[in-house]
C-alpha cells in the first residue's frame, strides 16, 4: 500500500499529514466505520462526525477513541488532516457515533508538550495499526523521542457536552 505526503502543504501550512492510499481510503476505513456505524466498536473505533470547515455539511471519518486515565482523547495518527482542521474550525464541537448512539463533545487540543503520556497510551494500544506514521517512535520510546514528534501528531482532550 502506498502512502502519499500531503501535497497541499501550503494549504495546511506546512503541518504534517501522510495521506491515506487507495485501499485505507476505500476499503479499510469504509470498512471500520460501517461496523462502528452498525453498533460494534472495532478496538474502541468511532464514527467522528464534524461540520466541514468549507461545505458546512457534516463529514465522518473513523477514528479511535482512547481512554486514558479517565479522560477520553482523539489523537490524529496520519498528522493534521481534513478531520484536525474541520474540528478547529468549528470551534472544537464533535460528535463520536457508534451504532445509533450519537455522544456530543467539545474537544480542547493539547499543547505537543503536554501530549506525551497520551501519544505514549495510544502508541502502546494501538501500535500495530499506527505505528509507522510515528517515524519509528513506540510506547517504549523516551519522552524525549515522544516529545520530538508530537507536534505532528495533534491530540484532542473531549468533554461530553
Amino acid at each position: 500500500m502506498t502512502e502519499q505526503r500531503d501535497q497541499a502543504s501550503s494549504r495546511s501550512g506546512g503541518a504534517h499529514y501522510l495521506a491515506p492510499g487507495w485501499f485505507t481510503r476505500n476499503v479499510a476505513n469504509r470498512l471500520v466505520a460501517l461496523v462502528t456505524r452498525a453498533g460494534v466498536s472495532v478496538l474502541g473505533s468511532r464514527v467522528l462526525e464534524v461540520r466541514g470547515r468549507t461545505s458546512g455539511q457534516p463529514r465522518r471519518t473513523p477514528v479511535n477513541l482512547l481512554t486514558h486515565e479517565g479522560r477520553q482523547y482523539l489523537v490524529s495518527a496520519r498528522g493534521h488532516g481534513q478531520w484536525v482542521r474541520n474540528v478547529r474550525a468549528a470551534g472544537g464541537e464533535l460528535t463520536l457515533l457508534r451504532g445509533r448512539s450519537r455522544t456530543l463533545y467539545h474537544a480542547d487540543e493539547l499543547a505537543p508538550a503536554d501530549s506525551v503520556a497520551v501519544l505514549r497510551a495510544y502508541l502502546k494500544r494501538w501500535k500495530a495499526e499506527v505505528g509507522a506514521f510515528f517515524d519509528g517512535v513506540g510506547p517504549d520510546s523516551t519522552d524525549e523521542e515522544i516529545r520530538r514528534i508530537a507536534h505532528r501528531h495533534p491530540v484532542f482532550t473531549l468533554t461530553a457536552r
